[in-house]
């Protein structure tokens, strides 16, 4: 089989001629010539790495689709932003919104050169008043015009080496980064109701959103990723049937609708959500993370939900990038027989999550090839 066959035949369920495996971010497209300051891939430590990705991985492109005059990751029109750099060259951007009464709502955000990354040092809202004059503000008109030669081109560029993802967040994850994450595990415990008006703010135009690439681009696989924003110890399970199961279900079948996969992605905890994930409708999840970042083991849900998912993990890249690659490859050798053992839709075998410094160590790359080497046998 070639790389893309073997993806897309796990997705449907189909038997393969070994599990894939996914890098995750890192598939190859990543620019080494980009002289960028922000850019770490222009450092010569990470050639082996993408190369890698390029010719061996099973390669899964992450891509946000393009559309034209969609204020992409706000719902709300910004009145002013800045980009500046500090004396530490690091970027700033500072973006400011006035509310109904005067209010100026103030986010900024800071990257620096070596880490790919951002990190928000203000947030947009700090308290309730705030969220209430959020949710207030008009809504931006969107004209949802898909540019779907921009994947097209991508998926020629590709091949038989891989496939595309398409890359969305779900309504939680439009609403809670807007505070910091104390402010916001209490507002929404606190302000249930609130946090319902606010997701329903986001939501009608975010399934529009989705609606319209699926229209353009059906048959893909889509990440959905913010649902780990309501899982345990951060929220109660039955805020996350609240504000994910009944919002994020939508979605999972305007994807499904068009023959697409839709894949949940979400951090750290799942035991006591995963029922509710399953109401969903999901294709896949990932990355299940295995204790003591999570609380199951791939075994765990291979053997209660590995019929209807394919299940994409769950090697944590803490691991990678420090684990002796002897030790590493028992890991990896874990994963492999739990993600593959008895009946099931499909196992890819792939890290939570990726380096983001801009050098990499030469032990990352023994565990990556490791990761290669494996799957193959």
């Amino acid at each position: 089989m070639n790389r893309r066959e073997r993806l897309m035949s796990t997705l449907r369920g189909e038997s393969v001629d070994r599990p894939a495996v996914s890098f995750y971010e890192i598939n190859g497209t990543e620019s080494m010539d980009d002289t960028n300051p922000f850019n770490i891939y222009s450092d010569p430590s990470w050639k082996p790495l993408i190369e890698l990705a390029l010719h061996e991985s099973d390669r899964i492109v992450m891509r946000n689709p393009g559309i034209k005059d969609l204020i992409e990751g706000d719902v709300d029109k910004r009145d002013e932003t800045t980009v500046n750099e500090d004396e530490n060259g690091s970027r700033i951007t500072t973006s400011k919104i006035t509310t109904a009464n005067g209010k100026i709502l103030t986010q900024t955000y800071r990257r620096d050169r070596d880490v790919n990354t951002e990190w928000c040092v203000e947030h947009l809202l700090k308290d309730v008043d705030d969220f209430k004059a959020w949710i207030d503000l008009p809504e931006p008109e969107h004209n949802i015009e898909v540019n779907a030669e921009n994947i097209l081109e991508l998926e020629r560029e590709l091949g038989d080496s891989g496939i595309v993802m398409l890359d969305t967040p779900d309504p939680l994850c439009r609403v809670a980064p807007l505070f910091d994450m104390a402010e916001y595990t209490i507002t929404a415990l606190t302000e249930p109701e609130l946090t319902r008006e606010a997701l329903d703010k986001v939501a009608e135009p975010l399934y529009r959103r989705v609606k319209a690439v699926c229209e353009a681009l059906p048959g893909r696989l889509w990440r959905i990723y913010g649902p780990e924003y309501a899982s345990p110890p951060y929220l109660p399970p039955y805020l996350f049937k609240e504000y994910v199961t009944e919002y994020v279900k939508p979605m999972a079948e305007i994807i499904n609708a068009t023959g697409g996969y839709a894949r949940i992605h979400s951090h750290g905890n799942l035991k006591d959500i995963l029922d509710h994930i399953a109401e969903i409708g999901c294709d896949a999840i990932d990355p299940i993370e295995p204790p003591e970042q999570g609380d199951v083991t791939l075994k765990y849900v291979r053997e209660k939900y590995g019929d209807a998912w394919v299940l994409f993990g769950n090697l944590e890249i803490t691991d990678i990038e420090n684990m002796p690659t002897a030790k590493f490859a028992d890991k990896v050798r874990q994963a492999i027989d739990e993600g593959t053992a008895g009946d099931g839709r499909g196992f890819v075998l792939m890290p939570s999550a990726c380096p983001y410094g801009r050098k990499l160590s030469p032990l990352a790359v023994a565990n990556y090839e490791k990761m290669i080497e494996l799957t193959r046998k």
